[in-house]
């Protein structure tokens, strides 16, 4: 059986969809079997940033509501062996489906796949709960900014008081030089602040948005560093002890030294 993880937040725009898309590759690189779910209904956007909505036929509530079988919703991604998307509705909503439908669906994928990444919704609602349902493990993302970190430490309270799984932080948009200027949140005071362990660091990168803006993951490129950040993550998924990359700003200097070649 397959493990089942849910990616969540609470807050909107942290970049949890675009991690889940980029996790999700790098696992299948890594040789896992895959499949990334849309669990937001009515707002799906998983498919665009992967590359994939052209070729969306049939989509989750269609497979729980037995429209088609649950293979037959699953799009293949031709660039990563053993890739899949489940899309979600764009014309349903949250009610279309229920926690225990999700856990039924997420078991039937778990017989197929070595990993299932939900992508959540925001929010804390019934979509939050269906993501959340079926989980063995859950992925907190946050950014680290006030209101980020308050909806996220939010959401940790509720799968202390609610369930019995151990959630793990990605800290996304990490900005090493805002952070020599004290003017971001350094690692140390986001993880006094949440308390929970550390899975890994996604730096700042503005390829992130093009690529996805393209369709096209960063994770695809392993040569790019902000790419090395989801295949390490990938990696301590895996059970392997991957450090997490060293952030030190560059000097102008050491900048200048580089391009000139010396």
């Amino acid at each position: 059986m397959g493990v089942v993880l849910t990616l969540t937040s609470g807050k909107g725009g942290v970049g949890k969809t675009t991690t889940t898309a980029n996790l999700g590759i790098a696992l299948a690189m890594a040789g896992q079997r895959v499949v990334v779910v849309d669990a937001d209904i009515g707002l799906r956007n998983l498919d665009i940033v992967m590359g994939l909505e052209s070729r969306v036929v049939y989509n989750l509530v269609d497979a729980i509501e037995g429209r088609c079988p649950v293979h037959e919703a699953l799009v293949r991604d031709r660039r990563v062996e053993e890739l899949y998307l489940l899309p979600s509705s764009q014309t349903r909503d949250k009610t279309a489906v229920a926690p225990d439908q999700m856990m039924t669906l997420c078991e039937e994928l778990s017989t197929i796949a070595d990993f299932v990444l939900i992508d959540s919704p925001a929010g804390i609602e019934l979509g939050f709960q269906n993501a959340i349902a079926a989980a063995a493990e859950i992925i907190i993302v946050t950014t680290p900014e006030v209101s980020a970190l308050r909806d996220a430490d939010k959401v940790i309270f509720l799968l202390e008081r609610d369930t019995e799984i151990q959630a793990r932080l990605i800290i996304n948009r990490y900005n090493p030089r805002l952070v020599r200027r004290k003017e971001m949140f350094t690692r140390d005071d986001i993880l006094s602040i949440l308390s929970i362990d550390l899975l890994g660091i996604v730096p700042e990168d503005d390829d992130i948005i093009v690529s996805a803006n393209k369709g096209w993951p960063v994770a695809l490129e392993r040569k790019r560093n902000v790419s090395r950040a989801y295949h390490n993550i990938a990696q301590r998924l895996l059970g392997y002890n991957v450090p997490l990359i060293p952030f030190k700003e560059i000097s102008w200097a050491e900048r200048l030294r580089r391009l000139m070649g010396l």
